[in-house]
């Protein structure tokens, strides 16, 4: 969190499950981040991150400019130095 910080950037995560379920995850993994809720998966859809059984979710980061344009996209797992290498880079 102190890179994303330093560098501006605030992290959120989405995903489908309700909200009170939301709650227990982010207890039990300690998330230090806001978690999203997207039951009907509207964001995941929008940013092209739903399988292709229209049901599970692909992981990917995106980061969103404050200008609405997307800066950075992967699939998986990227290095938290990758994603803020952007920002540094403008």
């Amino acid at each position: 969190m102190a890179k994303f910080r330093k560098a501006g950037v605030q992290p959120f995560g989405v995903n489908p499950a309700g909200l009170e379920s939301h709650g227990k995850y982010v207890e039990k993994f300690r998330f230090n981040f806001p978690l999203l809720s997207d039951p009907d998966r509207a964001v995941a859809k929008a940013y092209h991150a739903v399988k292709d059984d229209g049901q599970g979710i692909l992981r990917t980061v995106y980061l969103v400019g404050k200008d609405g344009t997307v800066k950075f996209a992967m699939r998986g797992t990227p290095e938290v130095d990758d994603i803020v290498g952007v920002v540094a880079a403008k």
